[in-house]
């Protein structure tokens, strides 16, 4: 399987920086692998006690971005920049703490001093730059931003995700019985033990019904037959390679990687069957975590970040907008940037966690922080519905989310904010369903991630940009609001 992007425009450093981690993985994946056969090693004998003291799981840092609010526009590249870099260093710690378990088990302050220390240093430095450079730009920089430099260490014993379900806290429950990172045994459910009509329903689902705006248009862009994957985020981190640190499927534009520029898009190609609609749609990818080596398992963004395993396309991808309980919707402005979920809802908490998780024939069953264990002949589907309330003035923000807003509990959109058509992606996918014995998960599935995040099912997320031309986001309008189905 090939990677169908364009030429790419790397600095220097991110080569140099990508080609060490490469020479570190080896195969791919195996100094995520080291990780955990390090730690068990370490369990057993006289060295069981201080290995258990040691063992700190993943690395938890406050989240910058979602923080900072007054960025003026001629500063927000050298902000995200600063952004990617934070994220660049929190995989750089987590990797140096996957590669030192012996390390560790002799030394209770090894982590500390070695790892978080220097890490809070960095990250301290570039909280400083950030500052400076809103303060330059005619902004006024948050003074406490200081207090997010420092990071935490997350025991084994209290992984938690955003729910406060406890997420392999057992000992010889730390991985999944392939040596990787996550997911882990307890990152799994069997569907039939999900309750109907569980899922809160705070991220806006269904948000069209009986009255309002009640069309839908639907448009075909395939499933990545291209065969486009880049690690990148144009979104969060324009301009910065690799700036995801997860590999994304792409559809529709055909031109979507972290330089493209706003004219690059609106003159792509597009996988899109109408040809109007150039938006581009991405997510991370899922995995089969079979041993199966991938054209990225050397790669940044891939088996050298602890992303390994084959690549699973949807076997179908539903893409649709809706409209509004409450009336009408207003037409989207061009390149309109929309990211919904967190990569981050590891260590960030569940507030922004969105895709719901359910098995075709199980649809009234849905989760956000488990992967459903389907029965046989049932599909694995990914469902996320986007934001669908806008500021009316801004195609993007400085964390890239308050521009937009989930509608609230009857329907309507927050003061300030007006009802747009609101996307909806479905991803059906065939999966071999994994198998949970003695505590351990053997063959799993599991999103691409971060590699602090250990591939919990919570950090889901996905991205749209709005690249329709003008008549069809008219078509797009009115349909909805005149109760019509179209596509």
């Amino acid at each position: 399987m090939g990677r169908n992007t364009r030429k790419r425009r790397t600095p220097l450093a991110t080569k140099i920086v990508a080609g060490a981690a490469a020479l570190a993985v080896g195969g791919g994946g195996l100094v995520w692998a080291n990780f955990y056969a390090s730690a068990h090693e370490e369990h057993s004998g006289h060295n069981r006690t201080r290995s258990a003291a040691a063992q700190v799981a993943t690395i938890d840092c406050p989240d910058v971005g979602q923080e900072i609010r007054d960025v003026p526009d001629r500063a927000r590249g050298e902000v995200d920049g600063e952004l990617a870099t934070m994220d660049s260093q929190i995989t750089d710690a987590y990797q140096r703490l996957a590669t030192t378990r012996r390390a560790q088990a002799g030394d209770a302050q090894f982590v500390q001093n070695a790892i978080l220390g220097p890490l809070k240093d960095r990250r301290k430095a570039i909280i400083d730059r950030i500052q400076l450079e809103i303060n330059r730009a005619g902004g006024k920089a948050d003074d406490n931003l200081d207090q997010l430099a420092e990071c935490q260490g997350r025991p084994a014993d209290q992984m938690q995700n955003g729910d406060g379900q406890n997420q392999g806290g057992n000992e010889g429950n730390d991985d999944n019985g392939n040596g990787v990172a996550g997911p882990v045994a307890d990152d799994f459910v069997d569907i039939n033990d999900v309750q109907p009509n569980s899922r809160n329903n705070r991220n806006g689902l269904a948000a069209n019904g009986d009255g309002g705006s009640t069309g839908t248009f639907t448009t075909d862009c395939g499933v990545n037959e291209n065969n486009l994957f880049n690690s990148d985020n144009l979104i969060a981190a324009p301009g910065v390679d690799n700036g995801a640190h997860h590999t994304h499927d792409y559809v529709g534009n055909q031109d979507n990687d972290a330089f493209s520029s706003d004219e690059d898009l609106a003159n792509a190609d597009t996988s899109c069957q109408n040809q109007g609609d150039k938006s581009t749609y991405y997510w991370p990818v899922l995995r089969l975590q079979d041993g199966t080596q991938e054209f990225d398992a050397g790669d940044q963004g891939g088996g050298a970040e602890g992303n390994i395993g084959k690549i699973l396309k949807p076997a179908e991808a539903r893409i649709q907008f809706v409209g509004s309980r409450q009336g009408d919707v207003v037409a989207m402005p061009k390149f309109l940037r929309i990211i919904t979920g967190d990569a981050k809802s590891f260590t960030n908490g569940d507030a922004n966690a969105n895709t719901s998780w359910s098995c075709s024939g199980f649809e009234d069953r849905q989760v956000t922080d488990k992967y459903p264990l389907c029965p046989e002949g049932s599909q694995v589907l990914r469902t996320t519905n986007f934001q669908s309330c806008w500021d009316g003035q801004n195609i993007d923000s400085a964390n890239h989310r308050d521009h937009m807003a989930f509608v609230q509990e009857d329907g309507s959109c927050p003061n300030g904010f007006q009802a747009i058509p609101q996307l909806q992606i479905r991803l059906a996918y065939d999966i071999p369903t994994p198998t949970v014995e003695n505590g351990q998960v053997r063959n799993p599935y599991a999103v691409d991630s971060f590699p602090e995040q250990l591939h919990k099912p919570i950090t889901d997320h996905n991205d749209f940009i709005n690249v329709m031309d003008e008549n069809l986001m008219n078509k797009v309008v009115d349909c909805i609001n005149r109760g019509e189905d179209c596509q």
